[in-house]
C-alpha cells in the first residue's frame, strides 16, 4: 500500500517482514519519477502501489547497483518505458539488460535532484538531493534506525555484513552535511521526515570525536 509521506511523495513499500523493509518512491512532479524499482519478486506489489497512486513513471532513477533497488527495472522499463538514469559506476549486468539513457555522477542533475556519490556501502551509490524540497533520496548510505531493532526516528550506518567498507561509508555522510534538508528517505527501516539533518550531524559529529 502506497502512502504520500511528503507532499507529492509516495512510499511504496513493495515487502514488509521479519525486521526487513524494501521499498521504492514515486515523486510525482514536475516529472513524475520512480527511485529504485524494489527486488524483481517484488514487481507486481511495485506494479499495484503505481495504480493505486494514478500516476505512470516518466523517469526512473537508480541509486545503486543492489538486487532490491535494481530487480524491477526490467518489468518496469517493459510496462512504462521511462527515461532510466543510472550511476556511471554501475555495471551493465546489474541493469537486467536495460540500457540506461543517462549515466550520471557526483554533482549531475536529475532532474530537480543533485546526485551526491556517497559510496561505502556499494561504491556506486548514490543519494539525491533536492534542497527545493528540503528533501534527501539516501540509497544506501544510510537505513532507519528500527531496521536495528531500536526506536524509529534517527539514521544509522546500513550493517557491515552489506557494506563494501563501512569507515567508507561513515565518511560519505559527511558530504551530504553540506546540503540543506529536513527528511531523508531510506530503503530500510522508517524514513525520517522532520529534523533529519540535525540528527544525521550529531550522528556523524558525535561528541569527543577526534578532529
Amino acid at each position: 500500500m502506497p502512502e504520500e509521506i511528503l507532499p507529492g511523495v509516495h512510499d511504496i513499500t513493495v515487502r514488509e517482514g521479519e525486521g526487513r523493509r524494501f521499498r521504492a518512491y514515486l515523486f510525482e512532479d514536475p516529472v513524475p519519477t520512480l527511485v529504485d524499482t524494489g527486488l524483481e519478486a517484488t514487481t507486481e506489489a511495485l506494479f499495484d502501489g503505481l495504480d493505486r497512486i494514478d500516476v505512470d513513471p516518466e523517469r526512473v532513477v537508480v541509486t545503486h547497483n543492489d538486487g532490491d533497488h535494481t530487480g524491477g527495472l526490467p518489468a518496469v522499463v517493459d510496462r512504462y518505458d521511462p527515461e532510466v538514469y543510472v550511476p556511471e559506476q554501475t555495471a551493465a549486468d546489474a541493469l537486467g539488460g536495460v540500457d540506461p539513457d543517462v549515466r550520471y555522477g557526483d554533482g549531475d542533475a536529475v532532474g530537480d535532484f543533485e546526485a551526491v556519490h556517497v559510496p561505502g556501502h556499494e561504491r556506486d551509490n548514490h543519494a539525491l538531493v533536492d534542497e527545493s524540497r528540503s528533501v534527501v533520496v539516501a540509497g544506501d548510505a544510510v537505513s532507519g534506525s528500527d531496521q536495528r531493532g531500536l526506536p524509529a526516528g534517527y539514521l544509522l550506518l546500513p550493517p557491515a555484513v552489506y557494506s563494501d567498507d563501512l569507515n567508507e561509508a561513515e565518511e560519505s555522510l559527511e558530504r551530504l552535511l553540506a546540503f540543506e534538508f529536513d527528511a531523508v528517505l531510506v530503503f530500510h527501516g522508517s524514513s525520517v521526515l522532520e529534523d533529519a539533518k540535525t540528527k544525521l550531524d550529531r550522528f556523524v559529529n558525535f561528541p569527543g570525536k577526534p578532529s
